[in-house]
């Protein structure tokens, strides 16, 4: 997208629709002009000590509501001349990628750019009329990563809305998505250590989430969601389509189903019926292309191989298996083959057709970290960490699952060939591998 495409357009379907960032006043160019408002409430783990104000708060309500939610959040507010400045007017050599929210641009802001703010490079994520994901997806943004501070979530500097324009702008994240470095292998083929550094910083970024006084399900966990800094940590980015989790009595939370084919978890899709566990299918499905080095769903390959999960899961708890038919052929067996089953063994487990059978997020990281430790010299020796046991199921219940997990792949298979998901329009970007979709299952069309 070049920089033209960000020019106001008074005809714009979005001036009517959206009157200002929250159907109130105007962000505009001024935010010193509003009325400041203090936070209310307490709380933990949101960066500014206030109680966390939820998406469905903001409901219906007014500019004044999105600046209570943010005091303490030190989240800067830009105009669109600022970001110009920055990304050198949106520059082609500043293109860093695209996603269903619009292209991002690498830019620099010190003094000069923007009072106050320390110099340092950012990403500036842009808008796109056309795109699958409009303006309640920025403002579902701004509100979780705006409040929500952790290593393992990628850090929200500011933001811009005015007139039409919703622009972000994040911290700048050096070595690129998990996804370019395991499928495109830039810069080259990621090693097993840093593989499972990624996965563990990763799991920690959703049990964070989960874990929160106000709960959080990501909803698009997928490898290009994860970014890498400098040193290759691991930093979950693009909360667009985060949920506030169930609260009380509430088992789970209906809505639309949306998300990345080949990510989403086979419950949510059938029913629209959102829980955490449907995260945690959907890290299943990233530690297994970490595993494999295979996107979750590859239409290049044999038919029984498209589809990562019915391919590999079966054979998770196989270790001759697993390391002449599943691991990544690239990692040419430099890794240790102890922590690689155990690894496998968690993917087996958060990939469970069952959402009870699935682990919590917590476990999951209690069960990863371990293999951080484990070298290739412990492994040769026979050493290294004992079993990783999430939880023992039964044998009949264990039986039960394998019958119910056929009857479900069948299923699936039969249901794919009578229609498929209707996918949101979209123009695709040279740069972009994936498919964003929306199914259409007997959810509440209303809610997202």
């Amino acid at each position: 997208m070049r920089s033209d495409g960000i020019k106001g357009a008074s005809s714009s379907p979005w001036r009517s629709l959206l009157g200002g960032c929250l159907g109130g006043a105007g962000c505009g160019a001024n935010p010193q002009s509003r009325k400041k408002v203090r936070p209310r409430g307490s709380g933990s783990g949101t960066g500014g000590g206030m109680r966390r104000l939820s998406f469905t708060d903001l409901s219906g309500g007014g500019a004044e509501d999105l600046s209570v939610s943010l005091v303490g959040s030190n989240l800067h507010v830009f105009t669109v001349a600022e970001l110009r400045a920055a990304t050198r007017d949106f520059d082609d050599a500043n293109f860093l990628g695209e996603g269903g929210f619009g292209p991002v641009y690498k830019g620099f802001v010190d003094g000069a750019v923007k009072h106050g703010l320390k110099p340092q490079h950012i990403a500036v994520k842009l808008w796109d009329p056309e795109g699958a994901q409009g303006h309640k997806e920025w403002l579902a943004e701004v509100i979780f990563l705006g409040q929500l501070r952790h290593p393992n979530l990628v850090k929200l500097v500011g933001y811009c809305c005015e007139d039409e324009h919703r622009l972000l702008v994040y911290e700048y994240m050096a070595h690129g998505s998990l996804e370019n470095h395991l499928f495109q292998h830039v810069p080259a083929t990621l090693p097993w250590s840093i593989r499972l550094n990624i996965a563990v910083g990763a799991a920690k970024g959703l049990a964070f989430l989960h874990d929160a006084e106000k709960p959080v399900i990501y909803r698009d966990f997928k490898a290009s969601n994860i970014l890498l800094d400098s040193d290759d940590g691991a930093k979950l980015s693009d909360f667009g389509l985060a949920k506030d989790g169930p609260e009380g009595d509430d088992t789970h939370v209906s809505t639309r189903v949306m998300g990345t084919h080949g990510y989403a978890a086979p419950e949510y899709i059938m029913t629209g019926h959102l829980t955490a566990k449907s995260d945690v299918y959907s890290f299943g499905v990233v530690l297994l292309e970490i595993l494999t080095g295979r996107r979750s769903v590859d239409k290049s390959r044999p038919s029984r191989e498209q589809n990562l999960v019915e391919y590999a899961r079966p054979g998770l708890r196989d270790p001759l298996r697993l390391a002449r038919r599943i691991m990544d052929p690239a990692l040419e067996n430099r890794y240790p083959a102890r922590a690689a089953q155990r690894a496998a063994l968690v993917a087996h487990q958060c990939l469970s057709g069952s959402p009870k059978n699935r682990p919590d997020m917590s476990a999951v990281v209690e069960a990863l970290e371990p293999l951080l430790k484990v070298s290739m010299e412990d492994d040769v020796a026979g050493s290294g960490v004992g079993p990783v046991v999430l939880f023992v199921a039964a044998p009949e219940e264990e039986k039960k699952e394998r019958k119910q997990e056929r009857a479900r792949t069948l299923q699936s298979r039969h249901r794919r060939r009578l229609r498929s998901p209707k996918m949101s329009p979209r123009k695709r970007g040279a740069q972009q591998k994936e498919e964003f979709w929306v199914w259409h299952v007997p959810a509440d069309d209303d809610k997202a």
